[in-house]
């Protein structure tokens, strides 16, 4: 089955970096959107960024463009997001999610990694 696993979350403290990875199994990585997505405690899981098949292309959300980079490794099955500047309002659960295509909903979850920025 479908198996998306993040990593690279944690405790770091405002203006620091920090780099996510989502690693895939069960499916064939190259022929799949792949997105972040975010929650925080009690409020809605708000989209980050997403990246196309190759890599070529890339969307990010007002509230981190310029501050994130989205990008992918289809020999690693892996996705990553490098954050940079990072505020106490981007804490929350990072999630990957994959889609097979832009038309379609984000059908392929992971549970997520913890990140909080303390001030």
């Amino acid at each position: 089955q479908v198996q998306l696993v993040e990593s690279g979350g944690g405790l770091v403290q405002a203006g620091d970096s920090l780099r996510l990875s989502c690693e895939a199994s069960g499916l064939t990585f190259r022929e799949y959107v792949m997105g972040w997505f975010r929650q925080a405690p009690g409020k809605k899981r708000e989209f980050v960024a997403e990246i196309s098949r190759t890599g070529d292309n890339t969307n990010y959300a007002g509230i981190v463009k310029g501050r994130a980079t989205i990008s992918r490794d289809n020999a690693k099955n892996t996705m990553y997001l490098q954050m940079a500047s990072l505020k106490p309002e981007d804490t929350a659960r990072y999630l990957c999610a994959a889609r097979v295509n832009y038309v379609s909903e984000y059908d392929n979850w992971g549970r997520g990694t913890q990140v909080t920025v303390s001030s």
